[in-house]
């Protein structure tokens, strides 16, 4: 008897040849039976069906689970391109912002198998291809391969169809002939043939190209690296891209114009785009704060200068920075702090805020930390008005959550900051406030504040 390989053993009875572990795999071990014969030339071994189409050893024998299991991976792996039905639901799901694991359970497909059908993509749903109104339809070349059969002529065919006898004489010619024509194979050589790949402007034209990398590098978004290409080449059509052509150039790497690593300075640092989804955060509590609903309604507006959000960035459970925000202008300040208690960071907030010019220090909003439990002392001290958001309420500091958002391109989480000096971090912060935002109408935070101060 040959020499089985690991896992495989002999289970069933002389005559019937069928293992007690096999009939619930039948169909995944069907499936990967020609990826299985290297496998089996190895070990003398052959995979065949008993007569209830259950694989066995040599007809008598059967896998153990683990072997089983294995094998039924390996078939989902080896999948066929899914139907066109199933990708417009992949691609559906996926922009509703599902979890691979939701849209593959209910798609009856893996994981593997949804994860590499949408990274083929870059997480961007394909343009739809359409047939051009000039070419042949399916129909059409059914019908030209029924006539050919029945022997008519290709100037008949042409009538039949209202089409030039040209068209079908090169449709025909183009195809094996009228002795060979299927409709069939001229449907799926036409689509191929169809494919007129072009390459993208950034393709095109090296100096945008290096004009988006470069900003790309400063950790600019795409949307406002297109914003100030409107604004600084506002003459020069070559030297426009939407933000669309720059996201789907960096994911779909086909294009072959922006690389790969320059997804690093992207903010999310995704390889695929997704949806966006919200997230909560915890906060804790504090005694004797004067709530945010207390605030003045002229801070809502952000018609004046001087209110601040503020809280606390973490790198590590013990290194941390104080980030300040303003709330008209978005003009960042950061702070270092050697440790987060109330002490050090009232301190450290007490030296930056009476640093300010006196229209410049009118409030500040703060979530329910604990460093800041002696709020009474630093807002005599600082002059100036301390408000503090309701509990597990971040959004009420939304300003200030987005900025700690763009800081992490530089402080990520997991990362000791306590390693950088002051000097680094007002570079960080000049970055920010030197670049262009959207909601400031394309403008810097530095000019806002400075056209604000006049």
């Amino acid at each position: 008897m040959p020499r089985l390989p690991p896992g495989v053993r002999t289970t069933g009875q002389a005559g019937n040849g069928v293992g007690p572990h096999l009939a619930s795999w039948r169909n995944a071990t069907t499936c990967v039976r020609r990826a299985d014969n290297r496998t089996s030339r190895k070990w003398g071994w052959t995979t065949g069906l008993a007569g209830n189409g259950v694989a066995t050893e040599r007809g008598r024998g059967g896998l153990n689970p683990s072997l089983q299991h294995h094998r039924k991976m390996v078939c989902m792996a080896q999948q066929k391109r899914p139907s066109s039905w199933i990708r417009n639901e992949i691609w559906k799901r996926w922009t509703k912002g599902q979890t691979l694991k939701t849209i593959g359970n209910a798609l009856e497909r893996s994981i593997p198998a949804v994860w590499g059908y949408v990274a083929r993509a870059g997480g961007i749903k394909p343009r739809l291809r359409r047939r051009s109104t000039r070419a042949l339809s399916e129909e059409e070349r059914e019908e030209t391969s029924r006539l050919l059969a029945a022997g008519k002529s290709l100037r008949f065919i042409a009538a039949e169809l209202g089409r030039a006898p040209s068209t079908i004489s090169r449709e025909v010619a183009r195809n094996g002939g009228a002795e060979c024509y299927r409709a069939v194979s001229a449907e799926q050589r036409a689509w191929r043939r169809a494919r007129r790949p072009q390459q993208c402007k950034l393709a095109q034209q090296a100096r945008l190209r290096r004009c988006v990398a470069t900003k790309l590098r400063l950790f600019w978004s795409p949307e406002a690296i297109t914003a100030w290409l409107r604004e600084t080449f506002s003459n020069e059509p070559n030297m426009q891209v939407s933000h669309e052509t720059i996201y789907r150039t960096l994911y779909v790497q086909t294009r072959g114009a922006l690389r790969k690593e320059l997804q690093q300075y992207l903010r999310t640092r995704r390889t695929l785009r997704r949806p966006r989804t919200d997230g909560t955060n915890s906060s804790a509590s504090i005694v004797d704060g004067i709530s945010i609903s207390e605030r003045p309604a002229s801070v809502e507006d952000r018609a004046v200068p001087g209110h601040w959000e503020g809280d606390l960035l973490f790198g590590t459970p013990k290194s941390c920075i104080v980030t300040l925000v303003e709330r008209a202008t978005r003009y960042v300040m950061l702070v270092k702090v050697p440790s987060k208690d109330t002490r050090t960071v009232t301190a450290a907030l007490q030296r930056t805020i009476r640093r300010l010019p006196t229209q410049l220090r009118r409030s500040l909003t703060w979530d329910r930390g604990s460093e800041l439990s002696a709020h009474k002392a630093l807002s005599v001290a600082a002059d100036i008005d301390i408000y503090f958001c309701d509990p597990h309420s971040p959004w009420q500091r939304g300003t200030n959550e987005n900025t700690n958002r763009l800081l992490r391109d530089w402080f990520p989480n997991g990362r000791d900051i306590s390693v950088h000096d002051q000097r680094y971090l007002d570079r960080i912060a000049r970055l920010l406030n030197e670049r262009p935002r959207e909601t400031l109408g394309w403008k810097t935070p530095a000019q806002v504040l400075e056209q604000l101060l006049r």
